[in-house]
């Protein structure tokens, strides 16, 4: 059984973080997805299990914004997620999505760390 080193750790979070940086919009106005609808997503995003997303249901649409910041890339995610409802949505969506995708999202755009902040 082979052991994982701190370091070893700590270099696959930096991979990770790197990957999810290149994957950022510009700026939060840049997220330009439906507020309303359904979404159906391509499948180099949602590869596996559901594809299509009523944004009228809660969890369908959290399921939806996990799936676009985990595995879109920086088109899909300015194409598919809406600004408003991200910032809405944030204190708990940051809790449901890895470490990684929260601490670029919330280095880059201090305004999603304020949100969380104000609703715990």
């Amino acid at each position: 059984m082979a052991s994982t080193s701190p370091s070893d750790a700590s270099s696959a979070l930096e991979v990770l973080r790197a990957r999810y940086t290149g994957h950022l919009p510009a700026r939060l106005e840049d997220l330009a997805g439906p507020a309303h609808g359904t979404v159906d997503l391509p499948l180099h995003v949602a590869w596996s299990g559901l594809r299509s997303f009523g944004l009228e249901r809660p969890r369908l649409r959290m399921s939806l914004y996990r799936t676009v910041l985990a595995e879109g890339l920086r088109q899909d995610v300015v194409t598919y997620l809406n600004r408003d409802l991200l910032l809405t949505q944030w204190p708990v969506l940051r809790t449901l999505i890895s470490r990684p995708i929260r601490d670029v999202w919330e280095a880059r755009f201090p305004d999603l760390t304020a949100r969380a902040t104000t609703a715990a």
